[in-house]
């Protein structure tokens, strides 16, 4: 076999390469092909694990790192531009979950030299990287489109959007790395878009654009890595309180309206960073073994129909 011949070979997801086999019979029917581990059991034992925007205390990457450590993940990155709690969070991690290595990085995660070093630090401490959230985000321009500058603009683009590019870019080079202990390349990225990125009227021009970018980008880069087992989603969230959407609440708070937001969902309420955090446990593990290139909304079903309040259809 030509060395180009191995290279492609050894590009392969497993399942190209040894299709799942037969598993034996019950009486005589055959036994269900089983890809993942069982789902009461650690759910990404002994992965690594990068995420970013994990500062803020109410956030879904704070709350992401616990469901990645809680469920056997080996080592977790926690990163963040802001890392006036990260060190917090590790202290936390470490109480709760003794055997998963938590390490804290501050950087800007659209910073190309800076998402590959901490890709590369992951792959020099444990040979590989097998899930990469890019959850950082700003939340943009709160004003209409004629009043946002150029540059305004390009930055929401470039926090929000470029970050993925970038995780994906470095994150999937490191994922597709083979040893005697991840005999076969295979992965996980997820970003975080917006319901934003699905239908108009849920932010600003700039913030919506980004997130539908986040969006494309899943779904362009599952195609673009095609066989190697590496996977990309994005995640749609709808209202979820978050440090982002903080002033939100408590400005809610303060009137006595919180029970007002999420109103036109179908739950008719807002989410808890938890909730997100949970679907970003399940696309990162093998148990969503056959999701790819998909824009996952977790938003109480806001963008299963169209909006209104009720007795007021005329």
């Amino acid at each position: 076999m030509t060395s180009s011949a191995k290279r492609r070979l050894a590009a392969l997801s497993e399942q190209l390469v040894n299709p799942i086999a037969d598993q034996g019979k019950f009486e005589d029917i055959p036994v269900l092909k089983r890809i993942a581990p069982a789902s009461n059991g650690p759910r990404v034992k002994d992965k690594v694990v990068i995420v970013t925007g994990t500062n803020s205390p109410l956030g879904i990457g704070r709350a992401s790192a616990h469901q990645f450590a809680q469920n056997g993940a080996r080592a977790v990155y926690i990163c963040d531009f802001n890392d006036s709690n990260l060190v917090t969070h590790k202290r936390e991690l470490a109480s709760l979950y003794p055997d998963v290595e938590v390490h804290t990085r501050q950087f800007d995660a659209s910073d190309e030299a800076a998402v590959k070093a901490v890709v590369d630090d992951a792959v020099q401490r444990y040979g590989r990287l097998d899930i990469f959230f890019a959850n950082a985000g700003i939340i943009g321009q709160p004003k209409i489109f004629s009043e946002i500058t150029a540059e305004q603009f390009l930055n929401t683009l470039k926090t929000n959007v470029v970050s993925v590019h970038l995780a994906a870019k470095y994150g999937a080079q490191a994922m597709m790395l083979t040893s005697a202990e991840k005999k076969y390349p295979s992965g996980s990225i997820v970003a975080t878009a917006s319901v934003a990125g699905l239908r108009s009227n849920a932010g600003s021009s700039d913030y919506s654009a980004s997130k539908s970018g986040v969006i494309s980008l899943a779904q362009t880069l599952s195609y673009q890595l095609s066989g190697t087992g590496i996977r990309v989603n994005a995640i749609c969230p709808g209202v979820i309180e978050t440090g982002m959407t903080a002033v939100m609440y408590e400005a809610a708070r303060a009137k006595g309206t919180e029970k007002k937001i999420g109103q036109l969902n179908p739950l008719r309420r807002g989410a808890h960073a938890d909730e997100v955090a949970r679907v970003a446990l399940f696309l990162g593990s093998d148990e969503s073994s056959y999701v790819n290139g998909q824009a996952w909304a977790v938003d109480g079903g806001l963008s299963a129909g169209h909006p209104f309040v009720p007795g007021k259809l005329g």
